[in-house]
C-alpha cells in the first residue's frame, strides 16, 4: 500500500481568538478529500500548516513523504496551490505568468495549459489587472494544474464565483480525479460543491476535527424518519439517534446509524414511521457541527 500523500498527527496551533485542536488528517493516493467547514472553523489555518507557511506548536506533518515545513521546498515540487486569497503580477499577462511557471516547473505540460486557455476561455496576452474575479480564479487553477501535479490543494477556490464559473472549474476538476494517482484536498464551506468530486469528507468546526469519512458512508448512516406520534407517547431516542424534533402528533427523527429495523423498533414503542429520506451533506454537514457544539456546551 502506498505511504499517504498528506498526513497530520496531533496538529495544534494557537492563536489569541482560535486555536487548532489537536488535528489528525491523513490523505491517501488518489484520494479526493473535501474539507469542509463553516468561515472561522481552522480549514484555512490547516492548509497553510500542511504548506508549510504556518509552523505548527505541536504534531507532525508530512506531504508527499516529507516533514514539514522542513521539506517543503522539495514538496512543493509537486503541488499545485490555489487559494482565493492568492493574487497574480497585475501588470503581467497570463502568457507571462505560464511562461514563469514553466520555467521553474519541469513537470509543467505546455500542451494542456492552452487546452486549459481555450476550456476556461482566457486570454493569453490579457494583463491579470484586467480580469474578472472568476477569470482570475480560473486562471490560477490552470497555473496550477498544468504542472501536473501529485496533489493538488484548493482553499476555498469557489468563493464569490458564478455558477457557470464553478461548473467549469469543477468540470476539469473531475478530470483530473480520474487519475487514480494524484490526490486534492479541496476545502470549502458549500458542500455542493466538494459533493460533486470527494470521495472522502472530513468535517472541521471551532479548530477541530468533528468526522471523517467516505462519503457513501456518511451517505448511507444519515436518515431522516418523519413519525406520526399518537397523543401522550413520547417518541424515545434509540440508538444512533441524534435528534428528535416536532409538535404535536408529527416528529422527525435524525438517526446517523440508521439501520433497517428502526422503524419497527419505534413501532413498538408505539411511534409509526411514514416517511423515511436521505439527507444531503449539507443537511448531514449542519447536523453534524451542531451536534458536535451541543457535546461541548453540555
Amino acid at each position: 500500500m502506498s505511504d499517504p500523500l498528506v498526513e497530520l498527527r496531533g496538529v495544534k496551533k494557537s492563536y489569541r481568538y482560535f486555536t487548532l485542536h489537536g488535528v489528525d488528517l491523513t490523505l491517501e493516493p488518489g484520494q479526493v478529500m473535501g474539507f469542509i467547514g463553516p468561515n472561522g472553523a481552522g480549514k484555512s489555518t490547516t492548509i497553510r500548516i500542511l504548506m508549510g507557511l504556518i509552523i505548527p506548536e505541536r504534531g507532525d506533518v508530512r506531504v508527499l513523504g516529507y516533514a514539514m515545513p522542513r521539506g517543503q521546498e522539495a514538496a512543493k515540487r509537486d503541488i499545485g496551490f490555489v487559494s482565493e486569497e492568492m493574487r497574480l503580477h497585475g501588470f503581467a499577462t497570463l502568457a507571462w505568468h505560464m511562461r514563469f511557471v514553466a520555467s521553474v516547473v519541469p513537470s509543467w505540460d505546455e500542451r494542456y495549459a492552452r487546452e486549459l486557455v481555450r476550456r476556461f476561455n482566457l486570454h493569453p496576452e490579457q494583463q491579470t489587472r484586467s480580469l474578472s474575479h472568476g477569470q482570475r480564479m480560473k486562471a490560477m487553477m490552470l497555473l496550477a494544474l498544468a504542472r501536473r501535479p501529485r496533489l493538488l490543494v484548493l482553499d476555498e477556490p469557489m468563493t464569490g464565483l458564478d455558477p457557470v464559473a464553478r461548473h467549469e472549474l469543477l468540470g476539469e476538476l473531475m478530470q483530473v480525479v480520474r487519475d487514480e494517482q494524484r490526490s486534492i484536498l479541496f476545502s470549502s464551506h458549500h458542500t455542493q460543491d466538494v459533493e460533486q468530486i470527494s470521495d472522502r469528507i472530513t468535517f472541521i468546526d471551532h479548530g477541530r476535527i468533528i468526522e471523517s469519512s467516505d462519503k457513501e458512508v456518511f451517505t448511507e448512516r444519515w436518515r431522516r424518519l418523519h413519525a406520526e406520534v399518537p397523543a401522550g407517547t413520547v417518541v424515545p431516542r434509540l440508538p444512533g439517534v441524534v435528534d428528535v424534533a416536532g409538535t404535536g402528533r408529527i416528529a422527525v427523527i435524525t438517526t446517523n446509524a440508521f439501520v433497517p429495523d428502526l422503524p419497527a423498533a419505534y413501532a413498538q414503542a408505539g411511534v409509526q414511521i411514514r416517511d423515511i429520506q436521505r439527507m444531503t451533506l449539507e443537511e448531514i454537514f449542519v447536523a453534524e457541527v451542531m451536534g458536535s457544539r451541543g457535546e461541548r456546551a453540555a
